[in-house]
């Protein structure tokens, strides 16, 4: 294989139109675009997508969300609402493989460019629709977002301690980036059967059912056994020791313990191997039985010993355990170096900024980022002039009527 092709973009030659906001569906999008598919995004005149200013704003006139989420995207301005704005679209979906959309279900119908429309123009294109509950049911109406999604999808009332709130799991956008990774696997498998059927079809996700569809056995214990899971701080249902425990120096290690081998391991390394003999906690059983006193005992040893000290010991001991990480450790971790985990993107704007790199990681044909979210309308002449043949003088006409 030469070095061309171990560098080829494989999604090179799919054309995407971002015609969503914030996160979730425009994720999908990010997440195509890292391999090599043409990402337009259209945005809004004048203001663009709300993500743009949402979180810390920098010196670009843009958020670092934009900045980092926005990579590898064409931005285009158009105002769907308006009938110039609807005829402009159409011709852009004529050329387009995709279309990914997250507005309130019933939106794009009122518009004049549902699915069902554009299908007529475009029988190949596949529309990925991320909705708070997606396009059916009682709830298809109703706004959402990521935090709504966290909570309906049954998470948010699992995150914390059972005599406290409910708290945030770890971000209010986990159910959009879910929704934007299964969508854009979703996409990905329409494109995949396209292939023998020349048809599009549409790719329709609720924001709660990326987050419902990991919770590992929630439904079936609970269908089964009648079983309500409860909140239980860091600990886990199932499996002891399976938590979180503070060293002597203040710092926060994980230790998962998930079977009885790796538990009779742990007890080695704590120098007290009784404790996975079989009168005592030998089994996953005997360690549920048991859970408040194992945990103590686990607590106590990790809470004798600095951090370093206790990963070293289960590395050697073959035990999973790792560092609670904060933003700034992740920054000084040599794993995540090695990896390219944070990439240094240089952006003409405000120079070089670090971003999350590229997941999954793939042998021969890798994702790149090949820059940050662009200004608004950056590409207006060239993806106007190309795909719709219009010339200066016609779009800066669009754009004294607030069209483009």
């Amino acid at each position: 294989m030469t070095a061309d092709q171990t560098l080829a973009k494989p999604l090179a030659g799919i054309r995407v139109l971002d015609i969503a906001t914030f996160i979730a569906a425009p994720f999908c999008a990010t997440l195509l675009a890292e391999f090599g598919a043409e990402v337009i995004k259209i945005e809004m005149p004048k203001n663009g997508d709300p993500v743009r200013r949402l979180g810390s704003m920098t010196e670009a006139g843009d958020s670092l969300i934009w900045l980092s989420e926005g990579r590898n995207k064409k931005s285009v301005t158009l105002d769907l609402r308006t009938l110039d704005g609807v005829r402009l679209f159409k011709q852009l979906a004529a050329e387009a493989d995709v279309v990914c959309e997250n507005f309130r279900t019933g939106t794009l119908e009122r518009w004049g460019i549902g699915y069902q429309t554009l299908a007529e123009i475009n029988p190949g294109l596949i529309m990925l629709r991320v909705t708070g509950y997606g396009q059916t049911g009682p709830n298809a109406e109703r706004p959402s977002f990521g935090r709504i999604g966290n909570a309906f999808g049954g998470l948010s009332y699992l995150a914390g301690y059972s005599d406290r709130a409910p708290v945030t799991p770890g971000s209010a956008t986990l159910a959009d980036y879910m929704s934007g990774l299964f969508g854009a696997f979703g996409v990905m498998v329409a494109l995949r059967a396209r292939e023998t059927s020349s048809k599009g079809q549409v790719v329709d996700i609720g924001l709660y059912e990326s987050i419902f569809r990991i919770l590992d056995e929630l439904a079936p214990a609970y269908d089964r056994f009648g079983f309500v899971r409860e909140r239980m701080g860091p600990a886990t249902v199932n499996v002891v020791p399976h938590s979180h425990y503070q060293a002597r120096d203040g710092r926060w290690l994980a230790i998962a313990c998930t079977n009885d081998r790796i538990f009779g391991r742990l007890a080695e390394v704590m120098g007290q191997p009784e404790l996975a003999a079989a009168d005592r906690f030998a089994t996953i059983a005997a360690r549920e039985e048991a859970r408040d006193t194992l945990d103590g005992l686990v607590s106590d040893w990790v809470g004798s010993k600095d951090a370093d000290e206790i990963l070293t010991l289960c590395e050697k001991g073959a035990v999973p355990c790792g560092p609670v990480y904060s933003i700034d450790e992740i920054f000084k971790d040599p794993q995540y170096r090695a990896r390219g985990n944070i990439q240094s993107i240089e952006d003409p704007r405000i120079g070089a900024l670090a971003v999350p790199g590229v997941v999954p990681r793939l042998s021969e044909t890798p994702g790149h980022i090949d820059n940050l979210g662009p200004p608004l309308g950056e590409h207006l002449t060239e993806v106007f002039g190309r795909m719709l043949g219009l010339d200066d003088r016609a779009i800066a006409e669009l754009q004294s009527r607030g069209i483009v």
